[in-house]
């Protein structure tokens, strides 16, 4: 059980760390809530505390025999601030002292994470860019904020990301450190395709695949945090979409095809830095799409289904790729008699000729649909880079490791 500070700043989108708080205890975390005088005024200690079970406190003259102005930022495994105001992020990069929580920033040796939310105006305002550039220099993590609706008529980059979204993001800290979500993947454009294309056999059945798309989610989720322009072309998958991604929604591999291909180029002509092919395309699709439904004993019952080739979207890319860009594939390989998994993923790293391949062993169906995975990345210079087993988010940080450094050697 690991010990986890959330400092609520005073915004109205502190109703939203309620939320978070609660997916912090379902973790099993032990959490202690330690709010601004503000933060008070839009949710009551009473919440803060019946989630937490612990006792919630704005100053640092309550509880003064154990020092908690000192002790709650010493023991703590993480802090996440959410939402972080301007206000609060001024105050934290000043070192300011005067409550209890920019007293437990001070004294906590742990990992620290801001969430801002605020007016559009206010984020991009030179006072605050120059804090955020100070508290990430300091080693602080500072997630962009999500672009949407914020209060009143206004709409612009300011919003609070959903707390499913925080608390991803804060595991992925919680596990790997300060450095797992470092803003090295700022100014660059990414593509990243997820879920699994369903080709029609009429209009009820699909051929499909059993991705579910959670990998691809958290490759975007996390290259957002790091800095990226990042563009999720989704095939087939539910869940909202990750904070600050655009997505685009397709169904069949055709219809990814064109998408990804439409999203590499990109608006104005500017090409993709990195192109991930996480999604699983189906190979194959039914030579005819039958226009109503086939049933059992009718005429037209099928004796047998013909199928035709899809297009090779990952070659394709690798093709017509400009100088500069990267190209990482993805590959669901099981072991048999001709060779084990990573046999066979070797073979379609050199048959793709992408950059890296991200191999998944799906033996037995694990992976898909789970929250958890571990891959193996291959690299066309020979190299091999195991990413340890984990939640799909800190795999995807391990990805973006790999990816990182190969993508500043070919500017």
């Amino acid at each position: 059980m690991s010990r986890i500070v959330l400092g609520v700043g005073g915004g109205v989108a502190a109703y939203k760390s309620a939320l978070l708080l609660r997916a912090f205890t379902e973790a099993g975390h032990d959490v202690r809530v330690v709010p601004t005088a503000s933060a008070l005024r839009f949710v009551g200690a009473a919440t803060f505390e019946a989630l937490s079970g612990n006792p919630v406190s704005t100053e640092v003259w309550d509880d003064v025999p154990a020092v908690a102005h000192v002790r709650i930022g010493q023991t703590a495994d993480l802090v996440v601030v959410c939402p972080a105001t301007a206000d609060l992020l001024a105050r934290a990069a000043a070192g300011r002292a005067d409550d209890l929580l920019t007293a437990t920033l001070l004294t906590a040796h742990c990992p620290v994470v801001f969430v801002p939310a605020m007016h559009t105006e206010m984020w991009l305002h030179p006072a605050t860019q120059d804090n955020v550039v100070t508290l990430r220099r300091r080693g602080a993590v500072v997630l962009p904020p999500a672009v949407g609706r914020l209060t009143g008529p206004d709409s612009g980059p300011g919003r609070l990301p959903e707390p499913v979204d925080v608390a991803a993001l804060a595991a992925v800290v919680l596990s790997d450190g300060a450095a797992a979500l470092a803003p090295d993947l700022t100014g660059r454009r990414i593509v990243i395709s997820a879920g699994g294309t369903r080709e029609p056999l009429d209009p009820v059945r699909y051929l499909g695949n059993r991705s579910s798309g959670r990998q691809g989610w958290a490759l975007a989720r996390v290259a957002v945090a790091r800095g990226a322009e990042v563009v999720l072309v989704g095939a087939n998958v539910e869940d909202p979409a990750p904070f600050g991604a655009r997505v685009v929604r397709v169904g069949t591999a055709e219809e990814l095809r064109v998408a990804v291909h439409a999203e590499t180029v990109g608006a104005g002509g500017r090409a993709a830095d990195v192109v991930v092919m996480a999604a699983a395309v189906a190979d194959f699709r039914p030579a005819s799409v039958a226009g109503t439904k086939l049933k059992k004993g009718s005429a037209a019952e099928p004796s047998a289904v013909a199928l035709v080739r899809n297009p090779d979207v990952l070659a394709e890319l690798v093709t017509a790729r400009p100088a500069g860009q990267l190209v990482v594939g993805f590959a669901a390989e099981t072991g048999d008699a001709e060779g084990d998994v990573l046999t066979h993923a070797r073979a379609k790293l050199a048959r793709k000729r992408v950059d890296l391949l991200v191999v998944n062993d799906v033996s037995a169906g694990q992976v898909f649909g789970t929250d958890d995975n571990e891959v193996t990345v291959l690299a066309a210079d020979g190299s091999v880079t195991p990413v340890r087993a984990g939640r799909k988010d800190a795999v995807a940080a391990g990805v973006w490791d790999v990816v990182v450094p190969r993508l500043a050697a070919l500017d």
